[in-house]
């Protein structure tokens, strides 16, 4: 048996068998899995909510009292309808109002269907038709703002105001009522 002395060459051999070696390596195309995964995120609506600034509006004005009819009227705090239930095309809402009667320390009261609600300007965010319904006599729920047409989430923002019609003939003194806000 004869051995052979080794190659001069044999160690460059093995670097350019190497370096062949890891350029093949790196030329490769990407694998990919035989089954792809399918990730998926869920986005949820939010509420629809109304808020009324202010617990109380303060006095709505102030008139003598007299044997003839008279109206006081005054602004009520900035109501918010937000809708974030990321609607439908389509869908709508209404905010309504009630008010109980103006009642005074004492004697007769100003019953609610004497209360009328102007919404005014209606500040608008997002895509819907709003209409200010302006009803009159508050004694049951009234719609005072609708919303129709409405597509994803929308704001709608006004200051009312209310007008109290006082018949002659009132006694003298500070009549208080509430006024409640609701949306559907």
């Amino acid at each position: 048996m004869r051995i052979s002395p080794p190659s001069p060459y044999a160690p460059h051999l093995w670097v350019c068998a190497a370096v062949v070696g890891l350029l093949t390596l790196a030329t490769a195309g990407p694998a990919y899995a035989d089954d792809p995964t399918t990730a998926t995120v869920t986005i949820t609506g939010g509420v629809l909510a109304i808020n009324v600034s202010g617990a109380s509006a303060g006095n709505l004005g102030t008139q003598s009292t007299t044997a003839s009819e008279g109206v006081i009227s005054g602004r009520l705090g900035q109501v918010q309808v937000i809708d974030a239930r990321s609607a439908a095309a389509g869908s709508g809402w209404v905010a309504s109002a009630v008010s109980t009667a103006f009642a005074p320390p004492s004697g007769p009261e100003l019953a609610g269907s004497l209360v009328s609600y102007a919404a005014g300007p209606i500040d608008k965010v997002g895509t819907a038709t709003y209409e200010a319904n302006d009803p009159s006599g508050l004694t049951t729920v009234r719609a005072v703002v609708t919303a129709t047409e409405i597509t994803g989430d929308n704001t709608a923002t006004w200051t009312p105001t209310i007008s109290v019609t006082i018949p002659g003939g009132m006694a003298a003194g500070v009549y208080a009522a509430t006024i409640t806000h609701s949306v559907l």
